[in-house]
């Protein structure tokens, strides 16, 4: 089979990806490592610390890091994404199917390890799983603010059962019949809005090409069983975001997710679900203002 060879822009942005917002290894306890992007930004205040979604990785929030970084007020001294367990040049977990808390664990080591006592933390997708998993559980010193955009819910509530199969079916089964491959030519129409340029389709199967299937068959398995209302309550404030032409998570789920956690509730314009992708520069406004609010409430300087 031809080896394929990315279109010019694509292969543009991957140079910049390398230059701009580089890649890290950082070891972990007991033999793990975590692969994470980082970006130094102009502000003082605390990190900006990013989790991708299910058929993601750190390198997709790359338009979004650098608008973040590249303001000139920005509230923040570092921006960092990371590649989740099983994604990238991240150790999986241990456990055939892990829990929500155990990505938070491993988060927790990583951002021990990062140096991060003080943090913005934004997940996206099942990274809102984590990220409030982690917020609730392990986060609250060290959490400044949660910001949620077009967060799952999961399944793992008692009255899911069908749902919870159901979704752990299909995902399984489209891996298996289809590979990576075929989740990652489906991965653009699912995630973008109709009115997505070539550039942000291009960045969303090249993000989704990289999956590797183990890592993904584990995160399928915390999606299911994980439920976002458990991480109630929560000691910092939280924000909620969702892509006005979101069809994965659509905008009235979201806005009950908002209510569930007592979070705002914002909605971006001209956005599907990696409204992270379709609208970074928007996205990384919506961060940066969250952040702000974080600073002038006092305490989240590192």
């Amino acid at each position: 089979m031809a080896k394929t060879v990315p279109a010019p822009e694509l292969e543009s942005a991957l140079e910049r990806l390398e230059r701009e917002f580089p890649q890290t290894l950082v070891s972990l306890p007991h033999g793990a490592r975590v692969a994470v992007r980082e970006c130094a930004a102009n502000g003082t205040g605390a990190a900006c610390v990013l989790l991708h979604g299910i058929s993601s990785g750190a390198a997709s929030w790359f338009g979004c890091a650098r608008a973040l970084a590249e303001q000139s007020d920005s509230p923040v001294a570092r921006v960092l994404a990371w590649d989740a367990p099983g994604y990238g040049g991240s150790t999986p977990l241990p456990a055939e199917v892990p829990t929500v808390d155990d990505y938070a664990e491993r988060l927790g080591e990583a951002l021990d390890a990062l140096g991060v006592s003080r943090c913005v933390l934004v997940g996206h997708s099942m990274g809102g799983l984590i990220a409030a998993a982690y917020a609730r559980c392990h986060g609250a010193d060290r959490v400044a603010r949660l910001v949620l955009i077009s967060p799952a819910g999961g399944y793992g509530a008692a009255g899911q059962s069908g749902e919870r199969e159901q979704a752990r079916r299909s995902r399984l089964e489209e891996l298996a019949d289809r590979g990576v491959t075929g989740v990652a030519e489906r991965a653009a129409a699912r995630l973008l809005s109709d009115g997505a340029d070539t550039a942000a389709r291009q960045w969303v199967h090249w993000n989704a090409a990289r999956l590797d299937p183990a890592g993904y068959r584990q995160a399928v398995e915390l999606l299911c069983n994980a439920d976002l209302a458990r991480s109630r309550p929560l000691a910092m404030p939280v924000s909620v975001y969702c892509g006005d032409a979101d069809r994965v998570t659509p905008p009235a789920d979201c806005a009950a997710r908002a209510r569930l956690l007592g979070a705002s509730f914002s909605l971006i314009d001209r956005a599907g679900h990696a409204s992270t992708v379709e609208q970074a520069t928007t996205v990384a406004q919506a961060i940066a203002r969250e952040a702000r609010r974080s600073a002038v409430a006092g305490g989240d300087h590192e």
